[in-house]
């Protein structure tokens, strides 16, 4: 019976426009009449629950285009169950209502009383919990499905008290249902918590603070506050106090960490575990710090991270070090100024007694290095302690014994070097690539003895990093490391060294990049044979192997260094490319019931579309997808008329992944391609030019309609650009005019309009400064 009733509800959901106009009408009417009689009768709960998401589902497809809901017997329904005796009953009128908050269509502002009534009265239920939890969240979906009609939004603020007691209920009875609906109104309704949000605050920073409740349930109280932080940091900045018991609250999760003896020297590098207390808190840190900016956070937390680090307990003294990396970001004009004191406080970290406290060190240093480039760099060298920060960095890479603070050391150092301009890095070149050559010596023993690779990974890529920025006057060391990766590539092929093999056929690809041609082609032929050698056995790879994105960008600096000598490898290297480019995401559209099935940590990642249903993609493989649409670009842009041959079956690729909106990177990276190959296929003639740029023009203008990110937006008009300057005049004809001209029109239209909300923005009651601020970025 119940898989029944989930079928139903999904034919429903995908299949109702096909199915049910179909049916004669006395079938609808014995459906729906049906459909109200089982759950009257049902004794079953969650039996009666599956029949209430049908009769939702059958609803919201029974609104016709003006609003005029065609089973007004559902809502006589609902009226009378809600008012029932029948608890059952009760229960279910809450639930359709919560499952479809727009049943009443056109109607909503008559009935609204009614609603308001209905929900009030079942909130202050005392005897029976689930229907005050019920409501509780009927009224927040409501609130939600209406999230734009702002006096709708104040007439019902004086049920955010109500449901603000069942949060607190409920999450000491373990349900986090009604907190979870509280997270999605600060995220997008946060306007309707203005009217109490002290108590709101007040409640999230009570749950949070309850070690008795699950760690999950304090994240989510805490998530309240930090999602209002990103979409109303206006509103909450004038709420200075709670701001400031929020931050020593992150700072004591980060705090939340186990002592284990094998966390030094594991050969494994486990993802972050984004349950643990200590990850979540340093990410609302994070968050908080760009959403309500460094003027007011950064004098909040300084003292607080200044007593940690001084704590005689290792978990501090780590948690305040992973602090300080956390807010880098948000806080980047207030810590510019004192950047020195700060870095040369945190290099005293290196060494520290607890090799956990180093790599937080090493992390704040790699984090800083990025958040501050290039101004990080440039200030250390007219300091002269660029040498200091270099040399403390290999130093903590010879940390025997400790490998994950190696190799994070070694991390730290990749950050540093790959956004250091050339110049500065030069002065200490030498120092470095000896230092880096002998730990890599050593690493490679180890490797070949004990088996373990974790820090040679990361010198690889620091050495690859160094060779990038250093570029011609990496020249004289090539000689001591070339051999050695050679090695590296030919003998590491045990599943376990993929990532290894994939690091150093990147490393050996980009020091031939900065070497130039004319040093790299003795070792050209090698490298060559090394690269078809493993391209051969592509087929053999699994989908998940890291080698194959590492390949793919290895194949392109190899187009790079070797120019048109390139397209005799062409054969081998389009075949897996092309595979790997045409990757197609699995996606799907899923309702609640669906998603309480499906969780984020299986790959699937979920976009709220309201109405109580989500858009799911898969994104594994979408990042190899990109990188492969770029080295297409790549060969296209370098071997031009060469690439001819190929011109075609790329085109067919690249135009459809215009109307591609999953994975922002894949457009900004194909985008360049169009007038690429139309220069790639012009030694074909003017009829197969013509053919091509006929297959492209209209999907491009259309893109360009379409298109809601202005970066992606932007790089599709330039190739669109770049495109008619390869085609000359006469290659638009009225109508592609007149749709671009109507286009053109829009987009402006929409920038002025943008200015006027701006400036409506200048009048709310929450303007201040830091808004102003973020309008002018925008």
């Amino acid at each position: 019976r119940q898989m029944a009733a989930v079928l139903l509800r999904r034919l429903l959901s995908s299949a109702f426009e096909e199915i049910y106009p179909a049916l004669s009408a006395d079938d609808q009417t014995s459906i729906k009449s049906g459909l109200l009689l089982i759950i009257q009768l049902e004794t079953q709960s969650s039996m009666r629950k599956k029949i209430c998401d049908i009769v939702a589902e059958l609803a919201r497809n029974l609104i016709d285009e003006d609003g005029n809901n065609q089973w007004p017997e559902v809502l006589k329904f609902l009226f009378d169950s809600v008012s029932s005796q029948n608890v059952g009953l009760r229960e279910a009128a809450l639930h359709i209502f919560w499952n479809f908050p727009g049943i009443f269509g056109n109607q909503q502002q008559h009935y609204l009383e009614v609603i308001k009534r209905m929900l009030v009265q079942c909130m202050q239920d005392q005897e029976h919990p689930s229907i005050k939890t019920l409501s509780a969240r009927a009224a927040a979906a409501f609130v939600l499905a209406n999230e734009h009609n702002l006096p709708l939004l104040k007439h019902f603020s004086d049920l955010l008290p109500g449901i603000l007691q069942v949060v607190n209920e409920s999450c000491y009875e373990n349900d986090d249902s009604v907190l979870k609906s509280l997270v999605e109104i600060a995220d997008s309704a946060p306007k309707y918590l203005r009217a109490h949000l002290e108590p709101t605050l007040q409640l999230s920073l009570k749950l949070c603070a309850d070690a008795s409740l699950s760690n999950m349930q304090r994240q989510l109280a805490l998530e309240v506050i930090v999602t209002l932080s990103e979409t109303a940091a206006a509103m909450l900045r004038r709420n200075t106090n709670i701001i400031a018991q929020a931050i020593p609250q992150m700072l004591a999760m980060m705090v939340d960490l186990e002592d284990d003896e094998d966390w030094a020297n594991a050969d494994e590098l486990e993802d972050d575990d984004f349950d643990s207390n200590a990850v979540a808190g340093e990410s609302a840190l994070d968050r908080m710090a760009c959403g309500l900016g460094g003027k007011l956070v950064l004098p909040m937390i300084k003292e607080h991270i200044m007593q940690m680090l001084q704590n005689p307990d290792w978990k501090y003294r780590y948690a305040g070090l992973m602090a300080l990396s956390a807010i880098g970001e948000g806080c980047h004009q207030q810590m510019e100024g004192i950047l020195n004191e700060i870095v040369n406080f945190v290099l005293l970290f290196l060494q520290d007694p607890h090799p956990r406290v180093r790599y937080a060190a090493c992390n704040a240093i790699g984090q800083m290095a990025t958040d501050f480039a290039p101004g990080f760099q440039k200030k250390f060298h007219e300091k002269a302690s660029i040498r200091i920060v270099i040399g403390a960095l290999l130093q903590t890479m010879e940390d025997q014994g400790n490998q994950r603070v190696q190799a994070h050391a070694a991390a730290a150092l990749i950050n540093f070097t790959e956004d250091c301009p050339k110049s500065l890095l030069i002065p200490y070149l030498d120092t470095l690539v000896k230092r880096l050559h002998s730990t890599m010596v050593l690493k490679l023993q180890e490797l070949i003895q004990k088996g373990t690779k974790l820090v040679l990974e990361q010198v690889v890529t620091s050495i690859a990093s160094v060779a990038d920025t250093a570029e011609e006057k990496f020249v004289p060391y090539y000689d001591l490391f070339m051999p050695s990766l050679k090695h590296i590539v030919e003998n590491a092929v045990q599943k376990e060294l993929r990532l290894l093999r994939g690091k150093t056929i990147e490393c050996i690809s980009l020091i031939g990049l900065a070497v130039g041609k004319e040093k790299f082609m003795q070792d050209a032929s090698d490298v060559m044979q090394l690269l078809l050698k493993t391209q051969t056995d592509f087929s053999d790879l699994e989908d998940d192997d890291p080698q194959i994105s590492y390949m793919i960008s290895a194949w392109a600096r190899m187009c790079k260094i070797l120019g048109k000598e390139f397209q005799q490898y062409l054969p081998v290297v389009m075949g897996p490319l092309m595979k790997t480019a045409s990757i197609k995401p699995e996606v799907a559209l899923l309702d609640t019931q669906d998603m309480e099935n499906m969780s984020d940590d299986n790959g699937w990642e979920f976009v709220n579309l309201g109405d109580q249903q989500s858009f799911g993609i898969k994104t594994a493989g979408l990042e190899e997808k990109a990188t492969a649409c770029q080295m297409l670009v790549c060969y296209a842009k370098e071997l031009k008329e060469e690439f001819v041959e190929y011109t075609e079956q790329v085109v067919k690729l690249m135009v459809p992944l215009l109307k591609f909106y999953f994975h922002d990177d894949i457009l900004l990276r194909i985008s360049p391609s169009m007038p690429l190959l139309l220069e790639c296929a012009r030694v074909r003639g003017p009829e197969y030019l013509t053919q091509m740029w006929h297959f492209m023009c209209d999907a491009l203008i259309k893109a360009i309609g379409t298109e809601p990110d202005s970066d992606v937006l932007s790089e599709i008009m330039h190739s669109f650009a770049k495109c008619i300057e390869v085609m000359g005049d006469g290659c638009l004809n009225n109508e592609h005019f007149e749709e671009l001209g109507g286009i053109l029109k829009g987009k402006l239209e929409e920038h002025f309009k943008n200015q006027e909300l701006r400036q409506v923005k200048r009048q709310d009651e929450d303007y201040d400064e830091q808004v102003e601020e973020s309008l002018q970025d925008e």
